[in-house]
């Protein structure tokens, strides 16, 4: 079980935010809100950390980040372009000049064998940049997972997005 603290992470991420004058959204699922509360831990987050989405139901991926709904039956919501489509959208819909999405199957149920749980997609999306995406298999339980997809899509955004122009 992972039980170390995100406090490293989170104020790595703050500094470079920071740095580069950037602000950071989240468009989430499976982690129900994870990142979010991850990086609002940090006293003065409102510097460099706009605002998320927890968007568990389809409906509300499409409502509120204009994920199309074709794009969802034709892929499905675990998909990368799902991913995708949310980080674009938290863009769209916020004053951020970053996003990160996520959606995966945390179980225990809901897995199938062309998705099975513990499947995670990311997505980092950035003003006037092509979006990234990466699938990532993470095992444990529901918990162990949610985490694990925390943490691992955070440290992403560090080490990719957010490393040194």
């Amino acid at each position: 079980m992972m039980t170390e603290p995100l406090d490293d992470l989170v104020a790595a991420l703050r500094q470079r935010l920071l740095e580069r004058s950037r602000r950071l959204c989240t468009a989430e699922s499976c982690t129900g809100g994870g990142m979010a509360h991850a990086l609002t831990e940090v006293a003065g987050s409102s510097e460099w950390y706009e605002c998320g989405w927890v968007t568990y139901s389809n409906a509300s991926k499409t409502r509120l980040l204009s994920v199309p709904s074709d794009l969802i039956h034709r892929w499905g919501a675990v998909s990368e372009a799902v991913a995708a489509a949310m980080a674009r959208g938290a863009l769209e819909h916020s004053g951020a000049d970053l996003a990160v999405a996520v959606t995966g199957i945390a179980g225990p149920g809901g897995g199938t064998a062309d998705k099975p749980v513990g499947l995670v997609w990311f997505a980092w999306a950035e003003r006037e940049r092509d979006c990234r995406t990466a699938r990532q298999m993470f095992s444990g339980d529901r918990a162990e997972i949610r985490r694990a997809a925390v943490r691992w899509g955070l440290q992403q955004l560090l080490d990719h997005e957010l490393a040194s122009d």
